[in-house]
């Protein structure tokens, strides 16, 4: 794991062509990457253009994406509960470890309104992500639609004490 950030130009992911970004994500993830439960939880939505970017390394080629999307923790009452699913965070796996993960989510969280900051969920390693701030003690009580291990179910959030203890984390179709 790389401790500083990596040579890249971050432009919004909107700029590049979406086929290259699929490209990325099959490299990246495999082909059935759609088959993932973090695929439904955001399923029917499209992902934040303010949020998302791309890493663009020295020679202009394509290295890294990263993409936010809405999503909502539904309580055991009903109520929909606003939050931003980070992912998938993909770097082309001939780069990892170079330092793009790390440029990628610093340009993301430096993107949100810290007046307005709604919590971030993710799925993925916790000893990566715990640097960005992410645990998973608060979604211990949170399903998904589909397999997923509880110790990879993260969350970073100004204040954790206001999150629901129990929930199911969906699409956010407003």
């Amino acid at each position: 794991m790389a401790d500083s950030l990596a040579p890249a130009t971050m432009v919004p992911l909107s700029a590049v062509d979406p086929a290259l970004v699929e490209q990325l994500l099959d490299r990246a993830f495999g082909p059935d990457r759609h088959e993932r439960t973090a695929y439904k939880v955001r399923e029917g939505t499209e992902w934040l253009p303010a949020l998302s970017f791309a890493a663009i390394d020295e020679q202009e080629l394509l290295v890294g994406s990263i993409q936010v999307y809405p999503i909502a923790l539904t309580d055991e009452a009903g109520r929909r509960h606003p939050m931003l699913m980070v992912g998938p965070v993909a770097v082309v796996p001939e780069r990892q470890a170079e330092g793009f993960g790390t440029t990628l989510m610093m340009a993301m969280a430096s993107s949100l309104d810290p007046a307005a900051a709604l919590p971030q969920v993710l799925i993925g390693d916790a000893p990566y992500y715990g640097r960005f701030g992410f645990f998973a003690a608060p979604t211990q009580g949170w399903t998904l639609p589909g397999p997923y291990d509880k110790a990879r179910l993260l969350v970073r959030a100004p204040n954790v004490g206001v999150l629901p203890e129990k929930g199911t984390l969906g699409p956010w179709i407003g």
